[in-house]
């Protein structure tokens, strides 16, 4: 098992949910968490919640740092509307998490490695940065010499996830437009997102 496969299950154990929906997930097989301690029954306080939720907020893009989170969480803050709402958006909008929702990539994990590697072009531009923030009806697509990557292929022509509504997706040519930042509600999480409890656990 590779070191980042082994890290995403960890994610899962600790947190005790399956967090990306995979048929491979350890907690399928048991809900309670890591270590001797882990069948334990523990009632969370406010704050664990709270951290609960960050963490699996933080996770499931790709377990994303503590100093970018804060920053995404600042910028949502410093917007109008729900500040909840807000951070689910430019969550969404980082181009790791569009390659993701556009079925490029298997996990989100691999997406930040696709995007990095430099396999992924926006609007005809090559761009290398995973927190790079996609705008309304950019067009995102596979480099010519990545569309064979095996690893593209396959999860394309994957059915374990479905296309979310805000892109479109042209599967033949690997190519897709993001048509608009989700509501918290348009996102197929496979596990509750509670983002008002983030925008909690940082206005403490």
């Amino acid at each position: 098992m590779s070191k980042r496969q082994e890290a995403k299950y960890k994610i899962d154990r600790r947190l005790g949910v399956n967090l990306w929906g995979r048929a491979k997930s350890p907690v399928n097989k048991r809900e309670y968490g890591p270590g001797q301690h882990g069948q334990r029954r523990k009632k969370p306080s406010d704050y664990g919640l709270q951290l609960m939720a960050k963490q699996k907020l933080k996770g499931y893009y790709g377990n994303i740092g503590e100093k970018q989170f804060r920053k995404l969480y600042q910028e949502a803050v410093r917007r109008k509307g729900d500040s909840g709402e807000n951070l689910i958006q430019l969550l969404e909008r980082r181009l790791d998490a569009v390659v993701y929702r556009m079925k490029f990539a298997p996990t989100p994990f691999s997406a930040r490695q696709i995007v990095n590697h430099g396999h992924i072009l926006v609007n005809g531009k090559r761009v290398n940065i995973p927190s790079y923030q996609v705008k309304d009806n950019d067009v995102v697509e596979v480099r010519a010499k990545a569309k064979n990557f095996a690893i593209i292929m396959e999860s394309v022509q994957s059915g374990e996830r479905d296309f979310p509504d805000y892109v479109t997706v042209d599967t033949g040519n690997f190519k897709g437009t993001y048509l608009r930042a989700p509501n918290l509600a348009d996102v197929p999480y496979p596990t509750q997102m509670e983002p008002n409890l983030v925008v909690e656990f940082y206005s403490r």
